[in-house]
């Protein structure tokens, strides 16, 4: 059985068809992009499978689980990093990872989380004092608290300037060589080419290619 596996998905929101149709699996160890403009359902797909929105139609299975009916099951398994994430101004990373550490009950080890992000040197700055990829490179580590099977990662690189994007990339490249699948959203050609091994590309909530980079 795959991480993820997806059969003609349906969501809409009274005539707009947000997502409307779409299949597709992803293998353990895969980074899957999906890529598309704002607006082409990619979110709303991602927040299917984290168990956040129901589904109209189709069956959804996320390691082994659906996600609506077993939520609370999949949530201790998997890591998410939504779109646009925030946190605590006065909060440091490692305070924010031992809260989260806290919150799903396990044992921790921030400064091997940090590092594993790349964040060491900021781990006592406080969250306003950080830099825009600072702060995503600290909404991943909290992705990694619980050690996740799978990682859900929507537009990690939003709004951030190259080397910073490029600096996330360096962070995702890292995970992936430790095994990890990931769902990767993005409207970047560029980052779904780099990143992902294969790439499901949307657009009015439906998917209109996909395949290697190489392929599409």
């Amino acid at each position: 059985m795959n991480p993820i596996e997806v059969s003609s998905l349906k969501k809409y929101y009274d005539e707009i068809k947000a997502v409307d149709g779409i299949s597709f699996e992803v293998s353990e160890g895969e980074v899957f992009g999906l890529l598309g403009p704002n607006g082409a359902g990619k979110t709303t797909t991602i927040e299917i499978l984290e168990g956040l929105r129901k589904r109209e139609e189709g069956n959804v299975k996320v390691l082994g689980l659906d996600p609506w009916e077993k939520g609370y099951e999949l949530h201790r398994k998997v890591g998410v990093m939504a779109q646009g994430f925030t946190f605590f101004e006065e909060a440091s990373p490692r305070e924010a990872l031992r809260y989260y550490a806290d919150l799903f009950g396990v044992k921790a080890d921030p400064d091997e989380i940090l590092r594993e992000v790349i964040l060491e040197d900021s781990a006592k700055n406080l969250f306003k004092n950080l830099s825009g990829g600072q702060k995503q490179k600290m909404g991943l580590a909290l992705s990694l608290v619980n050690s996740p099977e799978l990682l859900f990662l929507d537009e990690p690189t939003t709004g951030l300037d190259p080397s910073a994007r490029r600096a996330i990339w360096e962070v995702i490249r890292g995970l992936k060589a430790k095994g990890k699948t990931i769902i990767l959203t993005t409207h970047y050609l560029e980052e779904a080419e780099q990143l992902s091994d294969r790439v499901a590309i949307m657009n009015h909530g439906k998917i209109v290619a996909m395949g290697t980079a190489d392929e599409i």
